[in-house]
């Protein structure tokens, strides 16, 4: 099949989707900032043995960005991504995320394990486990979202990409790098902000006393150039029963982007393990968090 765009209503919000090639369903989950567009190089690897469905998460791209807050928390996210691939691949998928994608991808595993094959991250963490450090963090998220604001997207998004984290990506390349800012660029304000304040790292639940329960298997990848999230790899796959952490090299916290051949080889791969490998899977939803109302940052 070719590719073609598609717009769902899904868990009260509408989103925008892409779908590519033919097979078991690969779900793509991009990170903040980002939109499907921005994984279209790993979905055009992936697309000769696998249909992919590359989301725009809420707030981004073209997915509704409404201003209720609550439409952002991650139990909503997870919510409106199970309703689309409920809708558009009638089961479990596969799921690859990167960093905030990723993030989604183990919340929707932990929640809603009967709808996930396998997840694949990259550049991803499961919250933060403790209270000071979320704490912290909800803070920190909370002045992005004021800047984000106050000063408009253009000028965040120069900002946000001339932060160390991203220092790596100078070797995709001044052209690569401009498109990835006229994606970036295409976002609105206010989804931005909302995004941070519902389902930042800080906002959201923490997973991980619920991935000790992961039933499907998950491979955590990181750059060889991200020390951070390596660690940070390392630390969940401890946790889960069926986990593997693998290392991209010449790449930093995009690693999917920065060495897209040799971040494929790694995904190929473990799909394909996790097909021939398949389970029945879980058909009992984990219950969720209970909602919880953040208090506003100083």
């Amino acid at each position: 099949m070719s590719a073609s765009s598609r717009r769902v209503r899904a868990g009260g919000v509408t989103l925008h989707a892409v779908e590519d090639g033919a097979g078991p369903t690969v779900v793509l989950l991009h990170g903040f900032t980002g939109c499907a567009e921005s994984m279209a190089g790993v979905a055009a690897g992936l697309r000769r043995g696998y249909r992919t469905l590359c989301i725009d998460l809420v707030g981004h791209g073209a997915s509704d960005a409404p201003h209720d807050l609550s439409a952002y928390r991650m139990e909503r996210c997870v919510d409106q991504v199970a309703d689309i691939v409920l809708a558009l691949a009638g089961g479990p998928a596969h799921f690859l995320g990167y960093s905030m994608g990723g993030r989604v991808a183990l919340a929707l595993c932990a929640w809603r394990p009967e709808l996930a094959a396998s997840a694949l991250t990259i550049g991803a963490r499961a919250g933060f486990a403790d209270a000071r450090e979320r704490a912290a963090r909800v803070r920190q998220d909370e002045a992005l979202a004021d800047r984000i604001e106050r000063e408009g997207v253009e000028r965040f998004v120069d900002a946000w990409m001339a932060l160390p984290l991203f220092a790596s990506q100078r070797r995709l390349g001044a052209a690569a790098l401009a498109e990835a800012r006229v994606q970036r660029l295409a976002n609105r304000a206010h989804g931005l902000a909302l995004s941070l304040r519902g389902m930042g790292a800080g906002a959201q639940p923490p997973l991980h006393d619920r991935l000790r329960r992961l039933p499907m298997p998950v491979c955590l990848v990181a750059g060889e150039e991200d020390p951070l999230f390596l660690g940070i790899a390392r630390d969940l796959a401890d946790r889960i029963p069926d986990a593997r952490t693998e290392v991209v090299p010449a790449a930093g916290h995009a690693a999917h982007l920065e060495n897209t051949e040799a971040f494929l080889r790694i995904a190929e791969r473990f799909v394909a393990e996790a097909c021939a490998d398949s389970k029945p899977p879980q058909t009992t939803p984990e219950p969720l968090p209970a909602p919880t109302e953040r208090t506003p940052a100083p």
